[in-house]
């Protein structure tokens, strides 16, 4: 009994260290990214680089697009939501502004907070579930 409790306890601490390390790993990616493109700075992120490179480049675009013009908050958040939607499925979130308070709860990896320049986006992902009638 002892070795299978001493065993299960083993595997929850590597578990737990394997979780730690794939953060500090995506936080390396992040940064790495964020050299990539001029004025991006992630503040919290539990997305793949991958992603996180979309999601600044489909960005990048959008602002410089309105450069010159004052910022469309409802285009970028729509635009942005719509091409994650479109290429990595339902159901993604955007919030996009110079200055608001939030609280969610996304799925796993599909978590992206990170401004350009002085305009702050919230990019998130909720699990879709169908509904039983």
């Amino acid at each position: 009994m002892e070795d299978g409790a001493a065993a299960a306890a083993a595997e929850e601490e590597l578990e737990r260290r394997s979780k730690f390390l794939n953060s500090l790993i995506q936080r390396k990616k992040a940064v790495d990214q964020q050299r990539h493109y001029t004025g991006v700075k992630v503040r919290a992120c539990d997305m793949p680089a991958a992603l996180q490179d979309a999601a600044f480049r489909i960005s990048r675009e959008i602002l410089d697009s309105m450069r010159g013009r004052k910022l469309d908050s409802k285009r970028l958040a729509l635009k942005l939501k719509k091409e994650f939607d479109c290429s990595y499925g339902p159901a993604w979130h955007c919030i996009v502004g110079t200055s608001f308070g939030s609280y969610v709860t996304h799925s796993l990896g599909g978590f992206l907070y990170f401004s350009i320049d002085k305009v702050y986006i919230l990019l998130f992902r909720t699990a879709v579930e169908p509904l039983d009638h």
